[in-house]
């Protein structure tokens, strides 16, 4: 089977299963972030109380951890469901928004990686400052540099966890350490609509929830959201109509749309 057919295969068993998947997501895309996990065919729970996160990670397929509104209550909150997620074997997700912006988010992000996050997936500059590999900082959450710069940070990530890393920008790049895959779709317009990244992430979530090749997972979040985004474009007249069609692409997207729009490269 083709590694298009495969994440073709994911999609239409993400709509069939329905994964309920637990989102510690920041203020900014709570919204999006449901609505697009809604229309791919998730089920999404936004849950931060610390009393319940522990008992949420066990109901659910996945966790998503995104510390874009970062705050100390939050991060405890956070910090508890990753370890509650470890221990019970859920797969689980890790947005590190602003890596490298201050040094109040590398420490939390320190913390959280000790919980071994199936899936990381930021932009070449967060991915660079995650991995420590060079000076490069992040300009607020938007990326400073290339993903393909980012390649070497991620192999080092690879190297020191058992994490899939997951560079988004022009050209999304996702690698195990023994495989990367390309994908080179989506759209510029995406970058003017806020928390898009992050929607990724929580996109990303549903799959590793319900797939077991946790890279292939990757892959089809990352194809159905850049596709979504192409085709979104070609409805909207600016990035508040692109929003609105994305979110109606991720629930209607044929078989034929994916197929003559995919652009994936196996290495």
């Amino acid at each position: 089977m083709t590694m298009e057919k495969i994440l073709w295969k994911h999609i239409q068993t993400l709509k069939a299963t329905a994964p309920l998947v637990h989102n510690i997501t920041n203020y900014v895309v709570m919204n999006t972030t449901a609505n697009a996990l809604l229309a791919a065919g998730a089920s999404p729970v936004m849950a931060h109380a610390k009393s319940e996160v522990q008992d949420m990670a066990a109901l659910a397929h996945s966790l998503v951890i995104n510390i874009g509104t970062l705050d100390e209550y939050w991060s405890e909150a956070m910090l508890m469901a990753a370890e509650a997620a470890h221990t019970q074997g859920k797969p689980w997700i890790l947005d590190p928004v602003g890596a490298g912006a201050t040094p109040f988010r590398d420490t939390v992000l320190q913390q959280l990686l000790q919980f071994r996050p199936t899936v990381i997936r930021g932009n070449a500059s967060e991915i660079i400052a995650l991995a420590k590999a060079n000076s490069t900082r992040t300009k607020g959450v938007d990326s400073t540099a290339e993903s393909n710069e980012a390649v070497a940070a991620a192999m080092t990530i690879v190297k020191h966890s058992p994490s899939i890393v997951c560079i988004s920008g022009a050209t999304d790049i996702i690698t195990d350490g023994s495989q990367t895959i390309l994908i080179r779709n989506g759209h510029p317009l995406m970058t003017k609509v806020t928390g898009l990244g992050c929607t990724a992430s929580a996109l990303i979530g549903a799959f590793i929830g319900i797939t077991a090749d946790k890279t292939e997972a990757t892959a089809a979040a990352m194809a159905l959201i850049g596709i979504a985004g192409e085709l979104a474009e070609q409805q909207s007249k600016g990035p508040g109509s692109l929003q609105q069609h994305l979110i109606d692409k991720l629930y209607n997207l044929t078989e034929e749309e994916f197929y003559s729009r995919i652009k994936i490269e196996k290495q």
